[in-house]
């Protein structure tokens, strides 16, 4: 204890009178002494003035205490306040106000929180832990909620694992989320055997294939995407609950926009219409809660195989994407038998069960390509097989490197060009490009600026970013990245700042439409002479907007959509630059801000935008003849604040927020089926790069695995340990060749030893040279190019390679150790 007198005299500016002297004292025992009283009087039942009853006993505490600490009861405390303190029920011999605690508060969970409010500490035996999570998380106390789920998470076990990925609150702690995802991902085998994982309800999904080809080549986590995002569709556009999926079985197909579609929806005529789609149509509409969807697209001319990209190379990015999508995202997935999986998913944030069985589907005509006899074990050798016949492979077009909206796009020198943009937490300088033929990103040279809510221009090779947000202010600055050596640099700046304004170029200039100056959207329009590095004004708009969809099309420039500070806006103008004169074109079919606007095979599209409260994932598309807008295909995903761009005759659609998240995928429109994507066919030079990136992710988790291990010798240079290390990915490489080729045993030993000598070249190249990147590729591509007849000749082997064989023996690799 500590006493201090300390006078202090100081003067009055106004009427210099000296002050009073004070004492200042702090007793360090008061807190402590103070709970310590608290919870003698609370064990006493001294001056209590409320009692908690749950289940058939009563708690008695004191109503300030408890508010402190919860405000879920300072809330119910409040509610009742005015009925409490005055009149006859406040006297003192009148009963003690009670509240009775329902919902998943026990008796023992609410003792130990009484306790904690009290003392300001827990002692929670391991079985009474889930009870007091429970407990604090109904009652708002935010702290023990936290700190029971830290523990719950490092003390996981298989048969528990389920009922703590679905604590009620935990997915508010998206690392906690993610640590038990992991877990159930690593140790799903014995996840999925457990009376937790069997009591989730179950959706039976039936996929049809037209041969065993196509069902051998099938990646077990990618087919449980296609088949979570069919769910998704089903609730969000059709309105569909969980009960009524669990009605009864979906036979699903695959449609030529690479998405699962409901059979019952195939167009009549298709040679996939066989008996028993026709059967499965039948009961279909026998069903009570059946109802009408959409036409849906036809089946593919040939066998197709579909890949996430998080399926293969870096399993990182997996967790990544994961993570901005835990509401539907596949937890786990497994292989049955040859044909049946089982999964744990996510629908709208609840956890389910998957089976998705793969049926062969017979037509019921003659298919004029002639397919292999799938019922056949003697099928021809794959380079007798036409190229027709050959399985296409679509992979998942390859996402950003950040999630974020607001961003600049355009099409440069046959590319994507992304410049800024921001995310949750700051405006970006970052820019990247995106190249279709190789479906890769490549970072670029950053902005000498941070720049979100901007929009860049191409004219002759050069990059103007004009005006946006730096996170703090809007900016009047511009700068161009330079053709010759591609580096930005500052130009003359805006006569305004400005950001979510529109930039288009038109003619050799660069056009600056409307934006939000801070305070509400603007009129004011100007153009950018780049030979005079001068900006100049024009016609101002009839409406002040900002986020507005603002392209070139027809020789002129098109504003359409946007916001007025309060309102969406369904309006268009559309500026002649010859009279230098808005005039209004048709309005939008629905009022949008944060739209995409851009000019696609002759045609004006609106892409996705905000209708105010929602975002959309709807899209227009302006006809010339009636002079009207009408409804365009819609994304695969809602987006709002979305850039578009036409790069190599796609019209691609770049992140956005879809009203949960920032996103980072990218989607297209596909000319052929007219439906939005986000697969891209992958051509024969790119199943080397696939093959790559999987063998080094299985190599990578194959190292990890060993590390581990007791025996340090098993990662050394000798070859024995070499061997030992290589031997799994070389008997499986065989092993699947030979039930690929159905060729003679001479003829695919002779490709399987150039195949195994191209994936242990990879390997060594990985395991013993620390995976030195240039050094490798290079290697590696050496190989590649001798061995191209032979995968030429074998493209479904190196698909089944690149999608699942080096990630199961990863996989197997680290369940053994």
């Amino acid at each position: 204890m500590t006493r201090k007198n300390i006078i202090k005299f100081s003067y009055d500016s106004d009427d210099a009178m000296e002050s009073c002297g004070y004492l200042k004292f702090t007793d360090d025992n008061m807190k402590s002494s103070f709970l310590q009283s608290l919870s003698t009087m609370r064990k006493n039942r001294l001056f209590c003035d409320v009692v908690l009853l749950v289940e058939n006993t009563e708690i008695h505490a004191h109503r300030n205490v408890l508010a402190c600490v919860s405000p879920q009861l300072m809330d119910l405390f409040s509610t009742d306040a005015g009925t409490l303190n005055g009149g006859p029920t406040a006297a003192s011999d009148a009963k003690l106000p009670c509240y009775r605690l329902n919902g998943q508060i026990t008796k023992h969970g609410l003792m130990y929180l009484v306790e904690y409010a009290y003392t300001g500490s827990l002692e929670v035996p391991d079985e009474m832990i889930r009870d007091v999570y429970l407990a604090a998380w109904q009652l708002k106390i935010d702290s023990v909620v936290k700190e029971c789920a830290r523990h719950l998470v490092s003390e996981l076990e298989p048969d528990i694992c389920i009922e703590t990925r679905s604590l009620p609150g935990i997915e508010r702690n998206r690392r906690f989320v993610q640590e038990v995802d992991a877990y159930i991902a690593k140790n799903f085998h014995l996840v999925s055997e457990t009376a937790g994982f069997l009591q989730l309800p179950c959706v039976l999904i039936e996929v049809l294939y037209q041969t065993r080809q196509e069902m051998s080549l099938v990646a077990e986590c990618s087919l449980g995407r296609l088949v979570i995002d069919w769910i998704r569709r089903q609730m969000t556009n059709e309105d569909v609950s969980v009960s009524s999926l669990l009605e009864r079985s979906h036979m699903l197909y695959l449609a030529l926009d690479n998405s699962l579609q409901d059979c019952a929806d195939l167009p009549p005529g298709q040679e996939s219409e066989s008996d028993l789609v026709q059967d499965y149509k039948r009961l279909v509409l026998k069903c009570p809660s059946n109802k009408k969807h959409r036409k849906a697209l036809k089946t593919p001319g040939r066998p197709r195989m579909i890949l996430y990209s998080r399926d293969i190379g870096d399993r990182s990015d997996a967790a990544d994407a994961a993570a901005t999508e835990m509401d539907w995202s596949l937890v786990g997935c497994s292989k049955l038998s040859d044909h049946s999986y089982v999964a744990l998913v996510t629908l709208n944030g609840n956890l389910a069960r998957l089976s998705i069985q793969l049926r062969l589907n017979i037509p019921t005509t003659p298919s004029p390509i002639n397919t292999p006899d799938v019922m056949s074990t003697s099928v021809s050798r794959d380079e007798d097989l036409d190229e027709c016949q050959q399985p296409e492979l679509f992979c998942e077009v390859a996402t950003m490197s950040g999630a974020k909206c607001g961003l600049g796009v355009a099409e440069l020198e046959g590319k994507l060009l992304v410049c800024g943009g921001y995310d949750r937490a700051e405006c970006l300088r970052s820019v990247e490009s995106y190249c279709p033929e190789t479906n890769s990103w490549t970072q670029q040279s950053n902005m000498g600026e941070a720049r979100g809510r901007v929009q860049i221009a191409v004219i002759e090779g050069t990059v103007y970013a004009v005006g946006g947000c730096n996170g703090t202010t809007e900016l009047d600055s511009v700068e161009y990245l330079s053709k010759a050596d591609r580096k930005w640099k500052k130009m003359c700046k805006l006569p305004l700042a400005r950001s979510n304004a529109g930039v288009c170029a038109l003619n050799g200039k660069i056009y600056c439409i409307g934006g939000w100056n801070g305070q509400s959207g603007i009129k004011q329009c100007d153009v950018l002479k780049p030979e005079e590095n001068r900006w100049f004004s024009i016609a101002p708009l009839n409406t002040g907007r900002y986020q507005a969809g603002v392209t070139s099309y027809g020789g002129k420039l098109w504003v359409v959509g946007g916001s007025d500070a309060w309102n969406c806006i369904g309006s268009v103008e559309v500026y002649d630059v010859e009279a230098n004169q808005w005039t209004l074109g048709p309005s939008l079919l629905t009022p949008r801000r944060g739209c995409g606007l851009a000019e696609y095979n002759g045609k004006l599209y609106a892409v996705g935008g905000s209708d105010g409260s929602h975002s959309l994932n709807t899209t227009e598309c302006y006809d010339e003849e009636s002079k009207c807008w009408i409804a365009g295909p819609n994304l695969t995903s809602p987006r709002s604040n979305v850039s578009v761009a036409v790069v190599q005759n796609r019209l691609y659609a770049i992140g956005g927020f879809s009203g949960k998240t920032f996103l980072s995928t990218v989607e297209y429109l596909d000319a052929a089926t007219n439906e939005w994507t986000t697969f891209v066919p992958q051509t024969s030079a790119n199943i080397d790069s696939l093959l790559e990136n999987s063998l080094r992710a299985a190599l990578q988790n194959v190292r990890s695995s060993s590390s581990t291990s007791s025996s340090p010798d098993h990662l050394s240079g000798n070859g024995g340990a070499n061997e030992s290390t290589f031997k799994p990915i070389h008997t499986a490489l065989n092993n699947e060749y030979n039930r690929q080729q159905h060729s003679p045993k001479a003829m695919a030993a002779g490709k399987q030893d150039i195949l195994f000598a191209s994936a242990q070249n990879s390997a060594k190249t990985a395991l013993l040279e620390d995976e030195q990147d240039d050094h490798d590729t290079g290697d590696l591509s050496k190989t590649a190019n001798a061995t191209k007849t032979a995968q030429e000749n074998s493209i479904s082997l190196l698909q089944q390679l690149a999608a699942n064989k080096c990630t199961e023996i990863a996989t197997a690799g680290n369940h053994s150790s």
